[in-house]
């Protein structure tokens, strides 16, 4: 059985890598080490990004610090958990989990027009999780691009902006691209992989559908400032039993997430394979793989507030805790507001 530490809900034998800082001084990469020692690897890389450059060289190296306990040390609990990568290209999977699209294509509106009359919400759950299969067997990938300045710390505050009225949480399952490659067949896929990260995908979910263009969908609303707590650190594959992993998340004490990566309905192999033939993935590329259930909606349109408290956790890659507070404007409000909406769309 895999042993965890308390100190950092790393198994026994691995490490993490992320960016920290002590007050006052200027922030460092660092290795996290289970029991809560974090080494200084400011002397060899520049950044992370340095690291993920060049990883498969970076990955023995630091195998060899982790060993050798080699570098300045600091104790994980007292540092401050910055953004595990500060500037990447980051691509968010949508409508990923078989349970979470069968929810929702039975209880929202936008599908409603597909039930038979007088179908009750569980048969028509049922039609609709076959066609979540039928699209795993069939369809493809969904993704979009995000901003790396939404990204935050693992522990970092995260205020809610003025536009939008229904800020939602979306604890996910991060990977970071370790190498380039185009037309990579998923079976191949799993040689891009670097390593896992803990993200959690934040949104005004009120503000995702607009009627006055002719797209419907905006996306921009999800990359407010710090709706993207990133971490406290990478680990890499090879100290990850994917099928394990297991994603929770509590709000103000309330478990509102708890469901297996294994319920994907694209692996993390496949989207990369997909994004490789429409883009260039280039080394400390994060890419989130989507939700489980359990946003908001679900708990009876229970959306975060100011004073909440966020707890996130993934197994083997540690645990975020984030103070939900309200934004500080500095008096300013809005010019262009909320997007306009169609009641009945």
């Amino acid at each position: 059985m895999t042993e965890f530490h308390p100190a950092t809900g790393l198994a026994a034998g691995s490490f993490g890598i992320g960016t920290y800082a002590v007050p006052g001084a200027s922030a460092f990469p660092g290795l996290v080490l289970p029991d809560g020692t974090v080494i200084d690897l400011g002397s060899r890389w520049y950044d992370t990004h340095a690291i993920f450059n060049d990883w498969e060289r970076a990955f023995d190296a630091l195998v060899d610090i982790a060993a050798r306990r080699e570098g300045p040390q600091h104790d994980f609990a007292t540092l401050h958990a910055l953004p595990c990568l500060a500037h990447p290209n980051m691509l968010f999977a949508g409508s990923n989990y078989r349970q979470h699209v069968a929810e929702m294509m039975t209880h929202n509106k936008f599908n409603q027009q597909n039930r038979k009359p007088g179908e009750s919400d569980e048969d028509f759950f049922q039609r609709n999780l076959a066609e979540v299969d039928r699209r795993a067997r069939e369809g493809m990938p969904f993704f979009w691009t995000g901003l790396h300045s939404s990204l935050a710390g693992a522990n970092d505050d995260v205020p809610l902006p003025l536009v939008g009225e229904h800020p939602d949480w979306e604890m996910e399952l991060g990977v970071i691209v370790g190498k380039t490659g185009r037309y990579v067949r998923p079976e191949e896929a799993n040689d891009l992989i670097a390593g896992y990260v803990a993200i959690n995908d934040i949104g005004t979910v009120d503000e995702f559908r607009r009627t006055d263009v002719r797209f419907m969908f905006d996306w921009v609303s999800k990359h407010q400032p710090n709706f993207k707590t990133l971490g406290p650190f990478i680990v890499p594959k090879q100290f990850v039993k994917f099928d394990d992993i297991r994603i929770q998340l509590k709000v103000s004490g309330q478990t509102m997430q708890d469901w297996p990566v294994t319920d994907m309905i694209f692996t993390p192999e496949q989207i990369l394979s997909y994004a490789s033939e429409r883009i260039r993935l280039t080394p400390g590329d994060l890419l989130s793989t989507g939700s489980p259930p359990g946003n908001g909606a679900f708990h009876g349109n229970r959306w975060l507030r100011p004073g909440d408290v966020m707890e996130g956790e993934l197994t083997y890659l540690g645990r975020q805790r984030n103070n939900i507070v309200a934004e500080d404007s500095n008096g300013r409000t809005w010019t262009w507001g909320p997007f306009p909406v169609n009641e009945t769309a």
